[in-house]
């Protein structure tokens, strides 16, 4: 063995390892009065219109998740964070403890998301249709975030078995999901986000994009989440947003989207 050979030096982390994958994120500016539609009563509007989706790729139930979140801009009790319209995800067994648990809005959806180089491609297919793409190319290194707090909204509740019209076994609840985050390596992106009309994740319709804010890699540092369940909801104000397409939050109807 030569001596270039010997002190050769490992890779940082193992050849195939996607625990340090970083998550796509594409944020854009949407329509505040829309936006503002969709939020269920006890969850109220922030200053700006802000739609954040996340693309990923982490390890759950020790094995991949691709995934993507959909999240709105809105603040509870005066606290800023997002509401969460839609996760899917490619892990079925991670859906419906989660549902259970949490009321948080996943459904099963195929993302395809890598990099190659310093290309960056991405794209979230459900019941066969492609509802947001993103091709970019990774134009420089950006300055890491300070350590932050990030709440999200969901909702936790039940239906009545009866299917008495405005009754609920278990009534609706906001659920706080508290995380702390740090930043271990941002890299900026330049490309388009691409929203396509889908009946199945109407983000087209209800969260128009207006403008693109950015769009980037960001490898996070977990830091600490905690999830409470905080205030419950009035019940008859929340009805007209109790029937949902599928795991989501888009608003259905008997579980499908909406004729």
């Amino acid at each position: 063995m030569n001596n270039s050979q010997e002190s050769t030096t490992r890779p940082l982390s193992d050849p195939g390892e996607i625990i340090n994958w970083p998550m796509l994120r594409l944020i854009y500016r949407t329509d505040n009065k829309k936006l503002a539609k969709l939020l269920p009563p006890g969850i109220d509007p922030s200053n700006e219109a802000i739609v954040t989706i996340t693309i990923y790729n982490f390890p759950v139930n020790i094995e991949p998740e691709y995934g993507v979140v959909v999240n709105a801009s809105a603040k509870y009790k005066d606290i800023e964070g997002d509401y969460t319209l839609s996760i899917g995800i490619n892990q079925e067994a991670a859906i419906y403890t989660s549902h259970e648990h949490w009321g948080q809005p996943k459904y099963l959806a195929d993302t395809h998301y890598y990099r190659m180089g310093n290309l960056v491609e991405a794209k979230v297919i459900h019941q066969g249709n492609t509802f947001v793409q993103f091709t970019g190319e990774v134009v420089g290194e950006l300055p890491n975030l300070p350590e932050y707090e990030h709440n999200e909204w969901w909702i936790k509740y039940l239906r009545s078995v009866d299917m008495t019209p405005g009754k609920y076994d278990f009534p609706p609840h906001i659920v706080r999901v508290k995380s702390t985050y740090g930043t271990s390596f941002m890299e900026e992106l330049k490309g388009d986000i691409i929203l396509r009309e889908s009946p199945w994740d109407p983000i087209t319709k209800y969260l128009p994009m207006e403008e693109q804010v950015s769009s980037y890699l960001w490898t996070p540092i977990f830091l600490g989440r905690e999830i409470t369940l905080e205030d419950q909801l009035d019940g008859e104000a929340f009805w007209p947003y109790a029937d949902t397409i599928g795991g989501s939050r888009w608003p259905g109807e008997n579980g499908g989207p909406k004729n």
